[in-house]
């Protein structure tokens, strides 16, 4: 809930003001369709879009950096007004954020930073307080199950994703 929250949130935000302007055409980047959340992030983004009458183009990365990066180049190509992107992974983003940025066209990162020395290479990145969810959902299974034992089980994301340090 808090992620759908901050998702409609984030792309309401950066969509708002964009749609100011002239009609926008936007290319998000999506890391995959893995998971039900992956699949609501995209179903979020095609609701806000298509309530400010943006077009949005979306490529599937299917867990792969390469696809993403080819995506965005075409991204480019076409001239699109922003780049959203849910980066699979870290780091190697350098030379297609230079060129999105000699394009002029500013690019938003979604759900994972990434590890870049110039950070001007992007406007911003909107993720969720990922240590305030594990507190809160902690105080939530201190409180629930009181004292009882119990199994927990963790669940991590890609392997080589910023998100593999949360644990």
């Amino acid at each position: 809930m808090w992620k759908r929250l901050l998702l409609v949130t984030a792309v309401s935000a950066a969509m708002s003001s964009m749609a100011i302007a002239a009609p926008l055409t936007v290319g998000f980047s999506q890391v995959g369709s893995e998971s039900g959340w992956r699949a609501a992030e995209t179903s979020v983004a095609k609701e806000e879009a298509a309530k400010r009458g943006i077009t949005l183009k979306i490529a599937d990365g299917q867990q792969k950096q390469e696809n993403q990066i080819k995506a965005v180049r075409s991204f480019i190509a076409q001239g699109v007004d922003a780049i959203f992107i849910a980066p699979v992974v870290a780091t190697g983003w350098e030379p297609v954020l230079k060129e999105a940025k000699e394009a002029k066209i500013p690019v938003f990162l979604l759900d994972r930073s990434i590890d870049v020395k110039d950070k001007d290479l992007y406007m911003t990145t909107v993720t969720a307080n990922n240590v305030l969810e594990g507190q809160l959902i902690g105080d939530w299974l201190v409180k629930t199950v009181d004292g009882k034992p119990c199994n927990v089980v963790e669940l991590q994301g890609t392997v080589g994703g910023q998100r593999g340090h949360r644990s």
